[in-house]
């Protein structure tokens, strides 16, 4: 399940799209339109800045601007680092210790095929499509 985290930074990623016609898009601002927690958007921005995926800038006319284009972000991205793991199953997820059953396994094609159908579908949307829906 996505976590309010996740939910939330493509909330924020939409709205500085939509909104970065004049500058850099201050914060408060995304909170108000968005409904959400000042305090919690605190939280998250941080991870998208130093990720590259969002620019920040401090002080009057400071705010959130997107470093790329809209139809250069895949969702998959986003999600990926703000949950940092999307695996369906803890034996897939990233760094996970090797699961001694795992040969034996009967479902584990299926939750490596639910994983990768989950990845590939996240990774052809872009912040741009869900920006127009």
């Amino acid at each position: 399940m996505i976590s309010t985290r996740g939910r939330y930074a493509l909330r924020v990623m939409i709205d500085i799209g939509l909104n970065q016609d004049d500058g850099f898009v201050p914060m408060k601002e995304v909170a108000q339109r968005q409904g959400l927690s000042l305090k919690y958007l605190e939280q998250i921005l941080p991870a998208l800045t130093k990720n590259g995926l969002v620019q920040g800038m401090h002080g009057k006319g400071g705010g959130y601007r997107l470093t790329r284009k809209p139809e250069d972000y895949r969702i998959g991205e986003i999600l990926r680092l703000t949950e940092k793991d999307l695996a369906p199953v803890s034996c897939l997820a990233e760094g996970a210790a090797k699961c001694d059953r795992m040969p034996k396994c009967k479902t584990i094609a299926f939750w490596k095929g639910l994983n990768e159908v989950t990845n590939e579908y996240l990774d052809s949307k872009t912040l741009l499509d869900l920006m127009e829906e």
